[in-house]
């Protein structure tokens, strides 16, 4: 008996670069729901060669490290943290081709820790996780090395940074990691013209590197 879009289950996909804008996700993925911010161990964030978001994984040689540190020294080395969405199939599809499935990014089932979204709107990722669960990760197994940032990119980050901030993703995390590749903006410094085109690669996304068309 074939499943119904009612008896489908949706997919639980962690978001780490722009699509922690929650307006990006709106427009891109209308039937999304936000669920909470996790947390992605042994892997590192970067701005890859094609100059966006990617996460590539740390060798950890057996090494067990206590994730509750109290101190932030390497704290945030091997973890990345970002928002977590359900998806129903359309959403996606949607989403796989804005993420240039199977060219740019691959997907991959990882595990995650996840702190369900609170009444208020912000967890605490100094509480215990919920729980750990597979999620969804878009992932770049070829393109690894630190690169710079696409401009117009640079300001669906910042947004994508101020949503994931203020969801309870932890401030030190975006100043240890996040920050070595995207800049805080100015006030007044984003031209129109960039604000215009990066509402455009928000709502359909065409990428600048040429890797995908």
């Amino acid at each position: 008996m074939a499943k119904t879009s009612q008896t489908v289950k949706p997919t639980i996909y962690f978001g780490y670069g722009s699509n922690l804008w929650l307006h990006q996700m709106r427009t891109r993925c209308p039937t999304s729901q936000y669920l909470g911010v996790a947390r992605l161990r042994n892997y590192q964030w970067i701005i890859n060669d094609r100059g966006y978001a990617n996460v590539v994984e740390v060798p950890q040689d057996g090494k067990q490290q206590d994730q509750h540190d109290s101190s932030n020294d390497g704290k945030y080395d091997d973890v990345v943290f970002g928002l977590v969405y359900s998806l129903k199939e359309e959403d996606e599809r949607r989403l796989d081709k804005n993420e240039g499935v199977p060219i740019a990014y691959t997907k991959e089932l990882l595990p995650c820790d996840l702190w369900s979204a609170s009444t208020n709107g912000k967890v605490d990722t100094e509480r215990p996780p919920t729980y750990t669960r597979d999620m969804l990760v878009y992932i770049d197994r070829e393109r690894t090395v630190p690169d710079s940032p696409r401009k117009e990119y640079i300001y669906r980050m910042n947004r994508g940074i101020a949503d994931a901030v203020d969801m309870g993703v932890p401030e030190q995390y975006v100043l240890d990691v996040m920050r070595k590749f995207i800049p805080a903006e100015k006030e007044g410094e984003t031209r129109k013209s960039m604000e215009e085109f990066a509402a455009k690669q928000a709502a359909q996304f065409r990428d600048e590197s040429g890797v995908f068309q």
